[in-house]
């Protein structure tokens, strides 16, 4: 149930753990979605919440949803503003000896017949940028955390390749194929003035390695 896994909740909004592979939105084919099963978490109210933004099928983590309609217009204004902090850790598939930055490429959808559509690097496209610090590196990977300051569409998949020349772990399109996509939202943090701000922070799956879910848990 997706009610189990509510980190946060309250009158207005709540966070939940998304597990990776379950999408936010219907999926044109079919399967299960959040949008589909929004009834889990009515948690006493009537009517379900609404999510306030998208995580891809294959990245877990914090989640926000608004319960009313009055609580989304403020939570989608905070938005707009950029007062939300997203926090996400990724393994990326090299070992990075600098220690953090912060990448402006610009990013524009492209589609192809054969291939369908994809995010590319791209003069003319809009505005994206992420700032981010590396947090340890091993054996060929490194655990880099990512702040988004903008939000486009597979935004840090597409940043960590083009930055790094390579992609995250598990990323079959924007970077290394094979396994689960090691891409992780892991805090959330939504000022709410006068009430306090919504802080939560979501535990790195079980299928993330051992040792870098010892180092998340240490640090």
């Amino acid at each position: 149930m997706l009610s189990d896994r509510i980190l946060f909740i309250d009158g207005e909004a709540l966070v939940i753990d998304k597990p990776a592979g379950l999408p936010v939105d219907r999926p044109r084919a079919g399967g299960e979605s959040i949008e589909g099963r929004l009834h889990e978490l009515k948690v006493g109210f009537q009517r379900p919440p609404t999510p306030m933004h998208r995580l891809d099928r294959d990245t877990s983590g914090c989640l926000l949803f608004a319960r009313n309609a009055k609580a989304r217009a403020r939570l989608q204004q905070a938005f707009e503003q950029r007062l939300v902090e997203k926090t996400y850790l990724a393994l990326v598939g090299a070992e990075l000896t600098e220690e953090g930055g912060t990448i402006a490429i610009p990013l524009a959808k492209h589609s192809t017949a054969d291939a369908g559509w994809r995010m590319v690097a791209d003069p003319r496209g809009q505005e994206a940028i992420t700032q981010w610090r590396r947090l340890a590196s091993h054996g060929g990977r490194t655990l880099v955390e990512f702040r988004p300051v903008t939000g486009r569409t597979h935004q840090i998949r597409v940043h960590a390749r083009e930055a790094f020349a390579t992609g995250i772990v598990g990323d079959r399109v924007y970077g290394l194929s094979g396994g689960p996509m090691l891409l992780h939202a892991s805090r959330l943090r939504v000022p709410r003035d006068p009430r306090p701000a919504i802080t939560v922070t979501a535990p790195l799956p079980d299928h993330w390695p051992e040792d870098i879910r010892e180092h998340y848990r240490a640090a």
